[in-house]
C-alpha cells in the first residue's frame, strides 16, 4: 500500500460516518467566533481511530472536526474530550498545535462527542525517508521532529495545567496491562500467537519505574504532524488520542521505531542508506534528544522497543476488530490491520535478542 496515496487529501464521507450537517452548522454558529456557514463536509482519507473531517465554509474559512466513532467501542478509547483538553493546554504555552474552538459532548448534535479546531496549512509527510528532498533539507526535517518532541517532554505538567492528566508513576506497567487487556478483550479481531507470547514476556520483564512523568503524545511520528510548506518547521502536531502523563523515554522510543521497522512498513527506515540520504543514525538521533532534554541516556531501551512494537500491533489488532464490527473509519483499514502479525513477530524477534 502506498501510504502517501492512501492517506493524502479527503474523500466523500462514508455512509456509516455521515451526520446531520445542518445540526453541526447550527452548533458552529453558536460556538465558533466569526463563523459563517453554510458548510461543506468531507472526510480525511488518513486516520484509523477517531474519524476526522474537513469543514469548508462559503467564506473560504476551513476547520477540522474530530469525533468519537459511532457504534460499539472499547472502554476508555476514543476520548475526544482528552484530546481537546491537551491540545488547548499546550497551545496556550506556544507548542505547535491547532487552535481548538470548542468541544461538544452532547451526542444529540451529530451522534457522538466531537471537537472543532483550526485547519493548519502545510504538508503532511507519510514516508519517513522524506522523499523528494535533498540531504540537507531532509536532515533539517529530522532535526525539527527531534526538537519538537524534546520540547514537549520538557514541559512540567503542573505548570501547564495538566498535573491530573494521568498518573505520575507506573506508566509502562499500566500501558502493558492496558494494551494486553484491549488485545485479549477484542474477541471479534481473533487471537495472534505472537501477541499472546508478547503479553507474557512484557509482564515478566517489566523494568523499574523511572518516576519521570511528562506529557506524552503516544503516537509521535512524521505523519502526525504538519510541516511548513517551504521550511523544516513543525507547524502542528496532530492526533493526541493516546496522550497522557507518562514516561517520556517510552514516548520517544515509540518515535524511534522508524529505525527498527523495515522500509515500507508504516514509517520504517530499515535498510536505507542514511549517509546518502542525510538521515541521522539511530544513535545520533538518540543523542540529540538526550542533549535537548538533559538526559545521559535512554534507560531500558531494549524493553521499550519491544513494548512499543507490541502496542502498535495491539492498535492494529483493534482496527481489525472495528472492521469486524463495521465501525472502521479508514478506507484502507483492512490493509493496515493486516500488518498486525508481521509487526508482532518483529517484536518477538526484538524480545529474544534483547539484553535484559
Amino acid at each position: 500500500m502506498d501510504r502517501t496515496e492512501a492517506n493524502t487529501g479527503t474523500r466523500d464521507v462514508s455512509e456509516q460516518l455521515r451526520f446531520d450537517v445542518d445540526a453541526l452548522d447550527a452548533w458552529m454558529a453558536g460556538h465558533v467566533e466569526g463563523y459563517s456557514g453554510p458548510l461543506t463536509v468531507s472526510q480525511f482519507k488518513g486516520g484509523q481511530s477517531n474519524p476526522t473531517y474537513r469543514l469548508d465554509t462559503i467564506s473560504g474559512r476551513s476547520f477540522v472536526l474530530r469525533r468519537k466513532p459511532p457504534g460499539k467501542l472499547l472502554p476508555g478509547a476514543h476520548a475526544v474530550d482528552r484530546e481537546a483538553r491537551v491540545i488547548t493546554a499546550l497551545g496556550a504555552h506556544g507548542f505547535p498545535v491547532p487552535h481548538v474552538h470548542g468541544l461538544c459532548e452532547d451526542e444529540g448534535v451529530i451522534g457522538t462527542p466531537f471537537f472543532v479546531m483550526d485547519m493548519v496549512e502545510g504538508r503532511i509527510v507519510w514516508d519517513a525517508s522524506f522523499p523528494n528532498m535533498g540531504r540537507e533539507e531532509r536532515a533539517a526535517h529530522f532535526d525539527a521532529m527531534n526538537a519538537t518532541i524534546a520540547r514537549l517532554h520538557c514541559f512540567d505538567p503542573s505548570a501547564i495545567g495538566l498535573a491530573d492528566y494521568g498518573r505520575a508513576t507506573g506508566f509502562v506497567e499500566r500501558q502493558v496491562a492496558r494494551w494486553s487487556k484491549q488485545y485479549e478483550g477484542d474477541t471479534e479481531a481473533g487471537r495472534v500467537p505472537a501477541m499472546d507470547w508478547l503479553t507474557g514476556w512484557l509482564k515478566d520483564n517489566l523494568p523499574h519505574d523511572s518516576g519521570d512523568a511528562r506529557v506524552v503524545h503516544g503516537d509521535y511520528r512524521c505523519d502526525n504532524m504538519i510541516f511548513a510548506s517551504d521550511a523544516a518547521e513543525v507547524r502542528a502536531v496532530l492526533d493526541w488520542e493516546l496522550s497522557t502523563l507518562g514516561d517520556p523515554a517510552a514516548d520517544f522510543v515509540y518515535h524511534l521505531m522508524m529505525y527498527r521497522m523495515p522500509a515500507g512498513m508504516f514509517t520504517g527506515l530499515g535498510g536505507l542508506d542514511f549517509a546518502e540520504l542525510g538521515i541521522p543514525t539511530e544513535e545520533e538521533y538518540v543523542a540529540a534528544y538526550c542533549r535537548r532534554t538533559g538526559r545521559g541516556s535512554l534507560p531500558n531501551l531494549d524493553y521499550l522497543v519491544v513494548f512499543v512494537m507490541f502496542r502498535i500491533a495491539a492498535i492494529l489488532h483493534g482496527i481489525r476488530g472495528r472492521l469486524a464490527r463495521g465501525s472502521a473509519s479508514s478506507a484502507h483499514a483492512e490493509a493496515t490491520s493486516a500488518l498486525t502479525e508481521p509487526l508482532a513477530e518483529l517484536a518477538v524477534a526484538q524480545a529474544r535478542a534483547a539484553q535484559l
